[in-house]
This record gives structure tokens, C-alpha cells and sequence, in this order.
């Protein structure tokens, strides 16, 4: 994530109040935190956020749909959602464990020979990020040392942003790099974890990923405005658009990327939806209408180190809040957040539009609105001004 240096679409979005709807009353705190994302020093360029609790649902957007102009992002829009596509793909795993299609602690590599994978890796291991498999999208060290992957910031992948990437070439391009630390002793993130887990649903049903996400997921939660993009590089109207920036002969270029091929990261984001289906997704999966009780508890079980589940972070709302079940994500200039506590019975989702760059500068924004926004909803208490505030992304 990147700070945008466009001041004209900062003014002219933020001179106005954030807008949305209601059916319970208004929330003036979280209005305010997200006509703050907008207008700070290192803004959005847009924000829509959804939360559902005992009161009703409340929704609201800032900023604006483009750099430039005055409309805000729709409350509605489709935005690519980055990384909560592994709360999906985990999800769709464990329906086809409940079918009896997979084993959580099989070897990974019994369902997958063709790879050369330590047969040490299980499912579940993909599933938690405790499979020590080097991500393609590059790793970085405790030494402060980085080796990369596939090419995914900067000017080169703005220029190369159609091209299409197949699974099995990320996941070939991780296995050609020493793994990370072995199987089941250490927890790190890496996104081919969860190209495997894809690898694996197709694998076993003989039918695309896409379909058995619709079949298992998608169409049992109404998720209509939800889909598996593959290669296609469009995103549904309405949206907003993302903006990725780098520079050129000394000078700063900013282009609009919304569309992109996301086959790139595949299933570890490259999937599609709405803050509308976010909410109804996490809603009935923490409240029991996807999986069984004895699943869903194993998937909210977290490893000691991140606090990770089965696609899922499981964390401790502030101020005695109590437990909450998230996934974020961001993608080039597109995030989404999803929380809820567990039942479903509160729900919090965003879409955010900005201006990304290699120097992935808008982090610490983006922790610090976060933190700000779950302390409102989850914590109990007034989210603090934007100057008090500390600093997932």
C-alpha cells in the first residue's frame, strides 16, 4: 500500500460527509474514522464500510471511486479482496473434509504426486501456514535479508500486469527455493500454501476450483456478487478503482490498475466480492451454516506463534471485547476487511481503494485504521482521534 500525492481528489472527496444507509442507529464514531482515512496526510483515495450488530446494519463510503472526482466509492461495489480469499479456499477444504473427499492430516503430497513436496506437509499445515513451503511472492528473512519470488510490484509488474501465471508454475517457482524451516516446527505466511490447497480441491473433486467454490460455498450462502476470477482481468460495475504508483526517469507516474490478470496470486487473493457478501460470508460461516460444529472449532483453533487458524487469525478485541475471527487482504491498490465475533453475531467489512507502490507506504495507515475501526466495533469503547491512534496489511 502507497500514500497518493493526487491532492485534487483528496479535496474534492473529503469535503463532503461519508455517505451510506442505515437500519439501526448512526455510528458517528465510525464516521468519522473513515472521513479521517480519507483526508489524512497519507489517505485513501476511498473507504465503504459495513458493520452488522444487535442494533442493525449500518453502511457508509468516503473518499472517492476515482482520483479526481467527487463520487464516492459505492457502498455496493465489487472490489478484489487480496488475502480473505484464503478464508474461502480454507472454508472449501473443509466442506470437502466434511464430504470425505480429503483428510486434514494426510500428506499433502499423496493428493498432489506430481510435485516434489516434503511427504511430511499436511493439509492442515497448508491451511495454518505451518508447511515451511518458500512463497512465490517472495521472503523475507528475520535477518532483514529478502529473496524474492515472482514479480509483483514496481514499474515491471504495472507493464506485465496481463500476463498469465498457472498454478503449477508458482507453485514449481517455491519448490526450486529451500523451504523456510521444517514442516510443522515454525509458522510463516506464504501464499503458496494456499495455490496447494487449490491444487488439492481440484485434484480430489476432478472439477475446477471455481465450481466447487460455488458448489460448496458460495451458492449455499447466496454469495451472488461473489466470484473466482482466474485470468480474467475485469472487475463487475459498480467500483471503485485501484491506482498503483512507481517512478520513471525521475519522475512519478500513477496508473489506474483495476484491471489486472490475478492469476498471479491465484488462490492466495485473487478472488472477488462485495462488503455486503463479506458480511454474509463470515456471518454464516462463524455461525454454523457451512461447516460442523467440530470443523469450524478446528478452523478457529490458533497456532501459538500468529494466532492462526484455517484461514483465519483468531484475536482478542481490545478493552476486553472478546475474541474476533479476521481475514484482510490487499492486492494492488485494492483491501478488504472482514471481522466478526464468533456466532456471526457482529460483523465488521470494508473495501478500500488507493495508490499502491513497491515501497507498500500506505501499511501503516492501513494498521492504524484497522485497529482504530475494530476498537470501535469490537472494544466497546469510542475509537481515539486519528493522533492518539497506534499503527495487517
Amino acid at each position: 500500500m502507497t500514500q497518493h500525492s493526487t491532492s485534487s481528489k483528496q479535496h474534492a472527496a473529503t469535503d463532503q460527509d461519508a455517505s451510506g444507509s442505515q437500519t439501526g442507529p448512526d455510528r458517528p464514531e465510525l464516521r468519522r474514522i473513515i472521513e479521517e482515512m480519507v483526508a489524512a496526510e497519507a489517505a485513501f483515495v476511498g473507504v465503504t464500510l459495513r458493520v452488522r450488530d444487535q442494533d442493525g446494519e449500518w453502511t457508509a463510503a468516503a473518499g472517492a471511486s476515482r482520483i479526481g472526482e467527487d463520487a464516492a466509492p459505492p457502498v455496493d461495489g465489487y472490489f478484489r479482496i487480496g488475502s480473505n480469499t484464503k478464508t474461502f479456499t480454507a472454508a472449501l477444504v473443509l466442506r470437502l473434509v466434511e464430504e470425505g473427499a480429503i483428510d486434514l492430516d494426510a500428506p499433502a503430497s499423496g493428493y498432489l504426486p506430481r510435485f516434489d513436496l516434503d511427504p511430511r506437509i499436511t493439509v492442515r499445515m497448508l491451511l495454518q501456514h505451518t508447511s515451511g513451503v518458500f512463497n512465490f511472492t517472495g521472503e523475507y528473512y528475520e535477518d532483514g535479508t529478502f529473496a524474492p519470488g515472482i514479480v509483483w510490484s514496481g514499474r515491471e509488474w504495472v507493464e506485465d500486469r496481463f500476463r498469465t501465471y498457472r498454478p503449477e508454475e508458482l507453485v514449481e517457482l517455491a519448490l526450486s527455493k529451500p523451504a523456510r524451516f521444517e514442516p510443522g516446527t515454525d509458522w510463516s505466511y506464504s501464499n503458496t500454501n494456499y495455490v496447494l490447497a487449490r491444487l488439492v480441491v481440484e485434484q480430489v473433486t476432478g472439477r475446477p476450483f471455481a465450481d466447487e467454490m460455488r458448489r460448496l460455498v458460495l451458492d449455499p450462502l447466496g454469495l451472488s456478487h461473489t466470484l473466482v476470477p482466474g485470468t480474467s482481468p475485469e472487475l463487475p460495475e459498480p467500483h471503485a478503482h485501484a491506482y498503483y504508483r512507481y517512478e520513471e526517469d525521475g519522475e512519478e507516474r500513477t496508473v489506474d490498475v483495476t484491471r489486472q490478470n490475478p492469476s498471479w496470486i491465484a488462490t492466495g487473493g485473487d478472488m472477488v466480492s462485495t462488503t455486503e457478501d463479506l458480511q454474509a460470508f463470515i456471518a454464516g460461516l462463524l455461525g454454523g451454516r457451512l461447516l460442523p460444529e467440530a470443523l469450524l472449532a478446528e478452523m478457529c483453533a490458533p497456532e501459538s506463534k500468529a494466532g492462526y487458524g484455517l484461514g483465519v487469525f483468531v484475536q482478542e478485541a481490545p478493552n476486553g471485547g472478546g475474541t474476533v475471527i479476521t481475514h484482510n487482504g490487499g492486492i494492488s491498490g485494492h483491501a478488504g476487511l472482514m471481522y466478526g465475533t464468533p456466532g456471526g453475531g457482529t460483523t465488521l467489512t470494508a473495501s478500500l481503494n488507493y495508490v499502491d507502490d513497491a515501497g507498500l507506504s500506505m501499511a501503516a495507515a492501513f494498521q492504524q485504521a484497522t485497529q482504530r475501526l475494530v476498537a470501535a466495533v469490537f472494544g466497546g469503547e469510542e475509537a481515539e482521534s486519528a493522533g492518539g491512534a497506534g499503527t495487517e496489511g
